[in-house]
């Protein structure tokens, strides 16, 4: 199977549950809501060595917000709803309360729970914050040096999905990185998703385990790394292709992630010198939801 020319190789994506919650960052600016959100989503690439895993997901327009501000919408993954719930406290408490003209609401409708991290920030307040209402949302405004800073009193988790990937393989490291950025930006308009590596880019793809040394959990994939095309047996990479990257994705549910690859995939295809699209996978050992390329066309 070919799109414009690329080859969908026949394998499958292999991904894995996930607790996901989504926020809400307003600000006076867009420029502001974006360094706040960009803040709150650091050191999230992935749960292999990062404490969650997180992104920005889509930006609203002031009319689109219950304060009426620019805002963007953020998504913050881990497996565990404990940790998930200490990651989203740190994050609002360091990242975004800490930024000027800040506010954050929860913006997860279909929540399976709720999480109360909005009122445990309130105690920041020292007994001055207040309880007030902002579109039929209750939201404690507590004060700060530049004003007052608000946050929605509880914020939404759910099952979602992590780790839906797509390696975009070029004839040379710069048309597989073009691609993989088209990629990312096709992505970047899917609500409910995702990619949560530096630009939405992975350049170190790895596999579960380490053959030479035994400590690590993770390592990198050879099978998939250019420059040991001609070193290792088990090698899948084709002699014409020079540059790979991947693309992992999270997301709010298995049919959002399936829209994003789907999306995705077709962006990176458009891009002169991609020649294939592949994936990665544990054989099916590894998590429950399994995306095959061809089938999403």
């Amino acid at each position: 199977m070919q799109i414009n020319g690329v080859d969908i190789k026949d394998t499958f994506a292999e991904a894995f549950g996930i607790k996901v919650s989504r926020l809400l960052v307003t600000a006076a600016t867009k420029k502001l809501a974006l360094t706040a959100a960009t803040e709150a989503t650091g050191y999230a690439t992935s749960v292999i060595g990062c404490p969650a895993e997180a992104g920005i997901d889509v930006y609203l327009p002031p009319t689109e917000t219950p304060d009426g501000r620019p805002g963007y919408v953020i998504m913050i993954c881990n497996m565990s709803k404990k940790k998930l719930s200490h990651e989203l406290l740190e994050r609002i408490g360091m990242g975004i309360l800490t930024a000027p003209t800040t506010a954050v609401f929860n913006e997860l409708e279909d929540a399976d729970e709720m999480l109360n991290e909005g009122f445990k920030l309130k105690f920041f307040g020292d007994g001055y914050e207040k309880e007030i209402e902002i579109d039929d949302r209750k939201v404690f405004s507590i004060p700060i040096m530049s004003g007052d800073f608000l946050v929605e009193s509880e914020f939404g988790i759910k099952d979602g999905v992590a780790g839906g990937n797509f390696f975009v393989g070029g004839d040379s490291k710069m048309s597989a990185l073009l691609g993989a950025q088209a990629a990312v930006d096709a992505i970047s308009n899917v609500p409910g998703t995702i990619t949560p590596f530096p630009g939405g880019v992975v350049a170190s793809g790895s596999k579960v385990g380490c053959n030479s040394y035994k400590f690590l959990d993770a390592s990198t994939n050879e099978k998939m790394c250019v420059s040991l095309k001609d070193e290792v047996a088990e090698s899948e990479i084709r002699e014409d292709i020079n540059g790979i990257y991947e693309i992992v994705i999270d997301g709010v549910d298995e049919a959002s992630v399936k829209k994003a690859m789907t999306e995705g995939i077709k962006a990176a295809c458009t891009i002169p010198g991609v020649l294939e699209i592949n994936a990665g996978n544990f054989g099916g050992n590894l998590g429950a939801y399994k995306f095959n390329l061809r089938d999403l066309f």
